[in-house]
């Protein structure tokens, strides 16, 4: 071969290497990094220019892409943006980010799940641009909207569950935020605006109801402490040991009852220390139980689990080892137990639906462009965590709490339904506050909705109490859901 000819040869070829490894490096291997650079404005350009798909409830769409007139991009909308912020997050094509369901079903959203491949065919051999699925959610608007009433004001979460499916009728968090201020295609008043929420001492971003580390559940955990014991031996009837407080074994520490009297004259059915939500008689309890026991039984109800909803909802906890002490404090949800208002749906969903606990879910179905369903969710057995007997009694206490003058769960009671419940009050940490709770179904012979309730304590009113904060939204939530929003 001429020398020359030789050269350019090995000049081309070195030069086609070149670009061939350049390609890859780019495309492969820095991608992501140059994808996720503020710098990077085609990042933004490709995302403002995707007709992502609508997200539905109730028939509804409250979040859609909303072309901007004589342009190519599309304004992410949220016509309800506070109502259901903690469901839908928010999708920023000037800020490069998604939060919520806006992340999770991003697949969706944008066409490129799975469970498009035929949308995807069609556009292709059309030429059509690339259009977005849609997700149709689970969520019942007027139940939604009475969490959001009911709860109006005050720092806390709602969720409420079919018990017998898993679906999620409503998920709520407060103090919200509207979701507009942070989609807006003007990304410096984006910034602005997503900044001053993260400063916000009330934490609008932050999703109470799937929180399962910040939140001791009190005396609504006494539900799954009460089917550890009713396991044990323990009957509705038993005559348990019921004194003014406890001395915690190993420690000078004495719980007492609330009312830091006696229980019971001191030696209480299971029936009414339930219902008056002792302490004393559960911690002596539990102490005469092996020490796994309490364990293996949260942890059947979900403890220790993370979740996705697909919303990523964060493990509740229960001690894996615990000293005495520390497992007497668990028995009545303080120590180291915390739950999410979501994990104590659960508990009361299991006991609702005869002892087998479904997994809960969001999405309904995975919707085409065309807004024809693609793919459905079935329900799905979570667990088992307790026997149809043990239910049927945990029931009849929940009913029992509602139903006796002296029960904590009274102010749920409802004309022509039976309501059944267990409320709570539980200390924060930080001295003079406790949080409120509530886990409650309806009817109690026939539940179609199970709530859990969190209601903070703050500076305007440091203690909240289950029985007096929670019951009324409890109420408010179950009333809109037996009325027919279900339907």
């Amino acid at each position: 071969m001429n020398p020359q000819i030789r050269r350019l040869f090995l000049l081309s070829f070195s030069m086609v290497i070149s670009l061939l490894l350049a390609s890859t490096y780019l495309q492969f291997w820095v991608a992501p990094e140059l994808n996720a650079d503020g710098r990077n404005t085609r990042a933004f350009l490709h995302a403002a220019e995707q007709d992502r798909g609508p997200i539905i409830v109730g028939g509804e769409a409250i979040a859609e892409s909303v072309q901007v007139p004589d342009s190519r991009r599309f304004e992410r909308n949220y016509p309800q943006g506070r109502l259901y912020a903690t469901v839908t997050g928010w999708f920023s094509a000037s800020l490069n980010s998604a939060t919520r369901l806006e992340s999770a079903s991003s697949q969706v959203l944008t066409g490129e799940s799975p469970s498009l491949w035929t949308q995807r065919i069609g556009n292709l051999l059309t030429g059509k641009q690339r259009q977005g699925g849609g997700i149709e959610l689970t969520l019942v608007p007027a139940v939604q909207e009475a969490a959001a009433q009911a709860l109006l004001g005050q720092k806390g979460a709602v969720v409420a569950l079919n018990p017998k499916t898993g679906e999620i009728l409503a998920l709520y968090s407060s103090p919200t935020y509207d979701p507009n201020s942070l989609s807006m295609l003007d990304a410096e008043v984006a910034l602005q605006n997503a900044k001053h929420l993260e400063n916000d001492p009330d934490r609008p971003l932050n999703n109470r109801a799937l929180d399962g580390g910040s939140y001791a559940p009190g005396s609504v955990f006494k539900i799954v402490t009460t089917a550890a014991m009713l396991e044990n031996g323990v009957k509705p009837d038993t005559r348990l040991n019921g004194p003014a407080d406890i001395q915690l074994p190993g420690s000078t520490t004495r719980v007492p009852n609330f009312s830091g009297t006696v229980c019971g004259a001191g030696n209480p059915t299971l029936a009414e220390a339930f219902a008056i939500s002792c302490n004393t008689p559960f911690i002596d309890q539990t102490l005469q139980m092996q020490p796994d026991q309490l364990q293996d039984k949260a942890k059947a109800f979900g403890f220790g689990q993370s979740f996705d909803i697909p919303l990523f909802a964060s493990e509740s906890n229960f001690p894996a080892t615990a000293d005495p002490a520390q497992l007497g404090l668990a028995s009545i949800g303080q120590g180291q137990v915390t739950a999410s208002p979501l994990q104590m749906a659960m508990v009361g969903a299991a006991v609702a639906n005869d002892g087998v606990l479904m997994k809960p879910y969001l999405i309904r179905s995975i919707l085409s462009a065309d807004l024809v369903p693609v793919e459905q969710t079935s329900p799905e057995v979570f667990s088992n965590p307790i026997s149809a007997e043990t239910a049927s009694a945990l029931k009849g206490l929940m009913i029992n709490t509602v139903n006796q003058p002296f029960g904590t769960g009274n102010g749920l009671s409802l004309p022509n339904v039976q309501v059944a419940a267990k409320t709570g009050t539980a200390e924060t940490g930080v001295e003079g506050f406790s949080n409120g709770w509530i886990t409650a179904f309806a009817p109690a012979d026939n539940p179609q909705i199970v709530v859990a309730v969190l209601v903070e304590g703050d500076t305007e009113k440091p203690i909240r109490y289950g029985s007096v904060d929670g019951a009324p939204i409890a109420r408010r939530v179950i009333e809109a859901a037996l009325a027919g929003g279900q339907k």
